[in-house]
């Protein structure tokens, strides 16, 4: 697993909370690897979701500082969506 990965998956760690998201997306990290979101929590997994995200390193990393809305990304091509887009919305309010 590489640092990167390893460092979103303590960063989206924090931002969850605790809280557990109900459904289940997986963001992939161009080059780097994937990182599952579900009820169970955050891991480095490249299973099936119901909704995957896929960037760069640069718009993830700008994606959780919180410099870039998941919306603005998605709207400008930086953040593709394939699956639910439903679950996609809810982990963007998750994000912000």
């Amino acid at each position: 697993m590489s640092d990167i990965v390893s460092a979103a998956v303590a960063a989206l760690q924090e931002k969850l909370s605790g809280d557990a998201f109900d459904g289940s997306a997986k963001f992939e990290i161009e080059g780097e690897g994937a990182i599952v979101i579900d009820s169970d929590g955050v891991r480095a997994s490249d299973e099936d979701t119901d909704v995957t995200l896929s960037a760069d390193v640069e718009t993830f990393q700008s994606i959780l500082d919180g410099e870039l809305n998941p919306t603005a990304a998605f709207m400008s091509g930086k953040l593709t969506v394939d699956g639910d887009m439903g679950a996609a919305m809810r982990l963007g309010s998750v994000l912000a």
